[in-house]
């Protein structure tokens, strides 16, 4: 019985040293099975206790192999979500709209003598979805009217989406000095007011009055001298193959094609009587271009016209030969130049007040683009004459 008693003892001191021993999961491998084990162990015991010798039970901890552990990354600082793009919905176009795309003439501040004419012109764009056709019209808001009518066709044609048009109308700057604002829009033929996704578009200009005419002058010496003839600018302007007069000195075309010849007057009371011209020279101080005349129309040149008082009927249809002055370039133009046959002219003149010339584009009237080119050659144009005395 005693005998018994530590066999169980030691049976069971064996199982637990079998159960620490136990490594931590690995790779399963091929091992006994547990009736095997416990079947060694018992005779291992049973061995021992039929010795003579004492019995002595020996336990040797289990050594534990070092295990293995999966690291996990470490986490970001910060989880930043991802914003989720949602398809901007698209915003449909109207059936009327119109897009500025440039002054074609005379932009915001331009400065135009009191009461002159003047034909302001802007290049529209059709943004809508509706071709504009001849019932839609141009029709003045508010502001300033400056003689423009109230309404006008807009296009003898069509005008299709994308497609853009130059829209002119003509207008008379007020009699009084100062800056003026007027607001245009377009129509529909229904009776629907539009225009730019911003509002109107506009005209603005300055009024402004013409300078005093200067006294002319002479610096005679026994020799001669040099005269300087100022322009008379209220016997001046310009006339247009479509009849139009204004008050202002412009050669080339207009967006209608119509073109434009300047009339010039200067003042020759301060030339002595019996002088002998040797030269002459023609000093545009003032001067600006609109568009580009000299490379669509040719040269500009000038030519002796005793028009008088100016008139619709002055403008030259013909082929003008005879000019007594040529300019082909702007810098030309901007040059004090000698004009050679110009002096036979003012020769012709002498003893008498007033010498008149027609300044035109004669290669090409007008280019028929429908776009304005034309040389605006101001108030302020001079003659310089040199001369001898008997």
């Amino acid at each position: 019985m005693q005998r018994e008693k530590i066999l169980s003892a030691l049976l069971a001191l064996t199982l637990l040293a079998l159960a620490c021993s136990l490594p931590a999961p690995r790779p399963v491998t091929p091992t006994p099975s547990a009736d095997v084990a416990f079947t060694a162990a018992a005779q291992t015991v049973e061995a021992q206790l039929t010795d003579s010798a004492p019995l002595v039970v020996s336990v040797t901890p289990p050594i534990f192999a070092p295990t293995a552990f999966f690291t996990l990354p470490p986490l970001p600082a910060t989880f930043t979500p991802i914003a989720t793009q949602i398809p901007a919905t698209p915003t449909p176009r109207p059936c009327n709209l119109a897009s500025f795309v440039q002054d074609v003439s005379y932009p915001d501040g331009s400065s135009i003598l009191i009461g002159a004419g003047f034909t302001k012109t802007w290049r529209l764009k059709n943004v809508g979805t509706c071709t504009w056709t001849t019932g839609y019209t141009l029709v003045f808001e508010h502001g300033d009217q400056m003689g423009g009518p109230a309404t006008q066709a807009l296009t003898p044609g069509t005008v299709a989406p994308g497609q853009t048009i130059d829209v002119s109308i003509n207008l008379v700057a007020p009699t009084t000095p100062g800056t003026y604002h007027g607001d245009w829009k377009l129509r529909e033929p229904g009776g629907v007011l539009f225009g730019l996704s911003t509002g109107p578009f506009w005209v603005e200009i300055k009024a402004v009055a013409p300078t005093a005419t200067p006294t002319a002058t002479a610096s005679p010496s026994p020799a001669g001298g040099v005269y300087t003839a100022p322009l008379v600018s209220a016997e001046s302007g310009s006339v247009r193959s479509d009849t139009t007069k204004l008050a202002v000195t412009n050669a080339g075309d207009v967006e209608s094609n119509a073109s434009s010849q300047a009339f010039l007057t200067f003042d020759l009371s301060g030339l002595p009587a019996g002088a002998t011209i040797t030269e002459v020279k023609v000093n545009f101080s003032n001067y600006d271009m609109l568009g580009d005349p000299f490379g669509s129309l040719g040269c500009l040149r000038m030519y002796a016209q005793d028009f008088g008082a100016l008139d619709a009927g002055d403008f030259f249809g013909g082929s003008p030969l005879g000019a007594v002055a040529r300019w082909c370039t702007s810098g030309e133009l901007s040059a004090e130049a000698v004009a050679a046959d110009l002096k036979a002219a003012i020769q012709a003149k002498v003893g008498t007040t007033r010498a008149q010339f027609r300044a035109q584009y004669n290669e090409t009237a007008s280019d028929g683009d429908g776009i304005a080119d034309m040389a605006r050659l101001g108030l302020n144009i001079k003659l310089i004459i040199t001369y001898t005395l008997p």
